[in-house]
């Protein structure tokens, strides 16, 4: 093994004195010299290069980590470094003890904590550290578990210390987060730099996600052998959504919000298409407090009424359980020694940061004399305004937080500073050392916790910046345990546990997917439509110099009520001073996101309705969205806007809208939801289609004037090439009536639309089961018999002395009301949210 002298890493190490790499005796570790190795091999100018590959690869794929406020937009893309940790697997099986030892601890803390309460009566933990957390649910008290355990995944927050040790510094049980980004953070480096990882024998994860699923198979209330598993999600704003969709779908089963959940008769249920489903077990994501509204805080919207009385009456498992939080309170730790003693018998095998406890009189002198070197904590608040830094706060917050120490001691704890080893992180074609801490995770499995052999690493955005958190810029990487002796392949196994075939159906399809789903075909087939109608409009206001307009271009102002009308963006063109200067309106109506109806709008409700299923997209429909993403964020960041700029992103976003919409069907499975999307998509189009129809066909106007707002039409719906084919005519209004509106085999007619809604509601639940026509089948059969009887001889027809089509009008008005009744049916029969129940007495759980 080479001396430090020796390493061509020189100038590295001289960055760092607590380095990964290196030994206690700063020997280069033998695992460490293997990757430099294969670093050189590839080439720090290739390293570059895929990094690069990786920052798209990552993008492509949807890996995102939301940050609140930040500059850079909700979801911003997740930052994995090409240059992974590495630990010794003799090193790591002593580390795998200590947090088995911690887990198994931190499951008979809460099992106590809930039930006897042996700590507080016997002088362990003082009551206030217990009872002054807002983690400590009463609601919780002495509920019986199935489980064989009540702390079923655990995470700890390790760092190696400057004795060489690794030192616990953070402990998670509430809905530990991170297992999904380590996974993908696995499976992103091994495709972009496979050959970084030759001669080094690293520990596969798959067994790990095997003991995961099989724990959540196992903790079922009722012994079956396919459970009813869910994930249970806050939503899309959620900082690590993305991981829960990523699981979710890694692992087979729905992702759902507290709205797809109701309990009843002492039982949760989710609801589905095909009516209420029993669910065994919920994978919880949803912070303890807002797990239940009936008894919790009332505001929450992201719970479930009435979750606590069914798990009281054990016919449901949640993991973790409700209160665990209560764990993750920093007041437990000076405790956490004796606490071990007590129930185990045992030291430690993990050091962790010394703390002191602000309410014990001697550790609070020593606190209050020492405040400019700790790091002071509120024990109830674990966010970031809760942690004061006492080596970087001035006299005067010093002063200040001393008082606030001194008024209530009970509520704070201190730790002393620590100096987080450094890894090597690749930056800018170099190496740099930066602080590093690892999250690594654990799962109940066979009468003891499996440890991963691996998990998330994060590291400090610059370097000699202690602060290594997410939401502040860190950086990620991936983890490896390596062995001396190569890994044996094992037999490939199912993800379940179970043996048994089982196919999903609707019947497994969250309301609020399936609602989702129906307003995400409406949301892309408005986008499509109005995108496509703008662009004629913006293309013909160029062909008449709009700048200069005469008061004879009537088939212009036609076009810009059309426009009011499709988008409902009024008064819109209906005013007389708009017309005078139509430019600010119709870059309003396209860019304007604070306006109800506009392109901007449409687009937004777009990307809130697709990210919000994005658990059932396939890696190429992420592609093609986030194409979409950017080409609108150009024109939107765009200060220089011109007609010539918005037709070429129109025309860009049109072309993969449409690329976007195939994908949705190659994807989705009609059984996984497409049903849904289609009906919307169906609906959606019809509404629209019916919407220019009636603008610009309804009013007969001069000959000349009527053919430029036909031939528009045709273009905006792009038919024009379809009727030339068809009539080999000159343009006129009942040739476009029969192909827009009646034709039965042009798939963009009014007609073809209502045909198909009628096949594909006879495909729903509630149309199956009945003998009878539903009422939203009703709507649309009534709807299509209405266009069959119809001929474009009497819809063309005017009285004397009025312009107005009077037949045409009065059917596109009656087919539009039958479509938007069709809407609210299917909307109350599938996608009715409005079971609530209510607290008796109000409670205070303010943060």
């Amino acid at each position: 093994m080479p001396e430090t002298q020796d390493i061509p890493f020189n100038e590295y190490l001289m960055q760092s004195s607590n380095d990964e790499i290196v030994d206690r005796n700063s020997k280069l570790k033998p695992h460490w010299d293997v990757l430099f190795n294969n670093i050189e091999k590839i080439g720090y100018q290739e390293m570059a290069s895929r990094q690069s590959d990786l920052n798209w690869y990552l993008s492509e794929n949807g890996v995102t980590y939301n940050v609140y406020n930040d500059p850079q937009g909700l979801n911003r893309p997740w930052n994995l470094n090409t240059v992974p940790t590495l630990m010794n697997y003799k090193e790591w099986q002593v580390i795998e003890k200590g947090i088995q030892q911690r887990a198994e601890l931190f499951n008979l803390i809460l099992k106590d904590l809930y039930g006897k309460r042996e700590l507080i009566s016997n002088g362990i933990v003082p009551q206030e550290v217990i009872y002054s957390h807002r983690g400590f649910i009463r609601q919780c008290d002495q509920i019986d578990y199935l489980t064989k355990k009540q702390l079923l995944v655990y995470a700890a927050d390790i760092a190696r210390g400057p004795d060489g040790q690794m030192w616990i510094w953070g402990d998670r049980t509430q809905a530990p987060s991170g297992m999904g980004y380590a996974l993908e953070n696995r499976l992103t480096i091994g495709r972009v730099l496979p050959e970084l990882s030759k001669g080094l024998n690293v520990k596969k994860l798959s067994g790990f996600f095997q003991h995961f699923n099989n724990l959540l198979v196992e903790s079922s209330p009722r012994k079956t052998d396919a459970p009813n598993i869910v994930v249970l999600t806050p939503g899309p704003l959620n900082e690590t959504y993305f991981e829960h969709a990523y699981l979710a779908s890694y692992l087979g089963y729905p992702l759902v919000q507290g709205n797809d959940l109701v309990a009843r008769d002492g039982y949760l249920w989710m609801k589905s298409l095909k009516g209420l489903k029993q669910i065994d077990v919920v994978l919880r994501r949803v912070d303890d407090l807002y797990a239940d509204p009936l008894e919790l805080r009332e505001d929450s919207q992201l719970g479930v009424p009435g979750l606590l009385e069914v798990v009281r009456q054990k016919n449901v498992s949640i993991i973790n359980p409700i209160g665990s939080r209560v764990l993750e309170n920093p007041g437990l730790i000076p405790f956490i020694p004796g606490i071990a003693k007590y129930f185990l018998n045992e030291d430690l095998i993990l050091p962790q940061v010394a703390s002191w406890w602000c309410g014990q009189p001697r550790e609070r002198q020593y606190v209050l004399d020492h405040l400019s070197e700790l790091v002071v904590r509120r024990i109830d608040r674990p966010h970031s305004d809760s942690v004061f830094i006492g080596y970087q706060m001035n006299t005067e917050d010093l002063e200040m937080l001393r008082h606030q120490i001194s008024d209530r001691p009970y509520r704070f704890v201190a730790q002393e500073r620590i100096g987080f080893s450094s890894t090597p992180t690749f930056i800018n074609q170099t190496l740099e050392p930066r602080n590093m801490a690892i999250r690594a995770f654990g799962v109940y499995a066979n009468n003891g916790y499996e440890i991963m052999p691996g998990g998330l690493v994060r590291v400090a955005p610059i370097v000699g910046n202690t602060t290594i958190t997410n939401q502040t810029g860190g950086l990620s990487k991936d983890f490896w345990v390596v062995d001396e002796k190569e890994e044996k392949r094992k037999p490939r196994v199912t993800t379940h546990k179970t043996v048994q075939p089982y196919e999903s159906g609707l019947k497994d399809l969250p309301s609020l997917t399936a609602e989702n789903l129906f307003w995400a075909g409406r949301y892309v087939g408005r986008a499509l439509s109005t995108a496509r109608f703008l662009r004629m409009v913006v293309k013909q206001m160029n062909f008449t110099n709009f700048n200069e307009r005469k008061p004879n271009y009537q088939s212009l102002d036609a076009l810009f009520k059309a426009v009011s009308n499709l988008t409902c963006t009024f008064p819109g063109f209906f005013e007389e001073e708009t017309m005078e200067d139509p430019v600010a309106e119709i870059y309003a109506v396209i860019l304007d996101p604070n306006r109800s109806g506009s392109l901007a709008h449409t687009m937004s409700m777009f990307f809130n309705a697709y990210y919000s299923i994005r658990n059932l997209w396939s890696s190429d429909m992420w592609r093609v969205f986030e194409r979409i993403n950017t080409i609108w964020r150009t024109i939107q960041n765009d200060s220089n806007v011109n007609n010539r700029k918005i037709v070429q992103v129109l025309d860009q976003l049109i072309t993969r809208l449409i690329a976007f919409m195939g994908l949705v069907e190659e994807s989705i499975l009609i059984e996984q939801g497409l049903l849904l999307y289609f009906i919307g998509l169906q609906l959606e189009l019809s509404m629209l289609n019916i919407s220019k129809c009636r603008s610009l066909l309804v009013v007969k106007l001069d000959e000349h004037i009527e053919y430029e707002v036909l031939e528009s039409l045709l273009n905006s719906h792009e038919s024009l090439n379809i009727y030339r084919h068809s009539f080999r005519s000159y343009i006129k209004i009942e040739n476009v009536i029969d192909l827009i509106i009646l034709d039965q085999k042009y798939p963009r007619s009014v007609a073809y639309r209502f045909n198909r809604l009628n096949k594909d509601l006879a495909l729903l639940p509630q149309s199956q089961i009945s003998r009878e026509l539903s009422d939203y089948e009703k709507f649309v059969f009534e709807g299509f018999a209405k266009l069959r009887l119809a001929n474009s001889s009497d819809l063309c027809k005017t009285e004397e002395d009025n312009s107005v089509r009077e037949n045409l009008d009065h059917l596109l008005s009656e087919l539009s009301d039958l479509l938007f009744k069709a809407s609210q049916a299917i909307t109350t029969t599938y996608f009715s949210h409005s079971y609530q129940q209510n607290q008796l007495i109000q409670q205070s759980f303010s943060e």
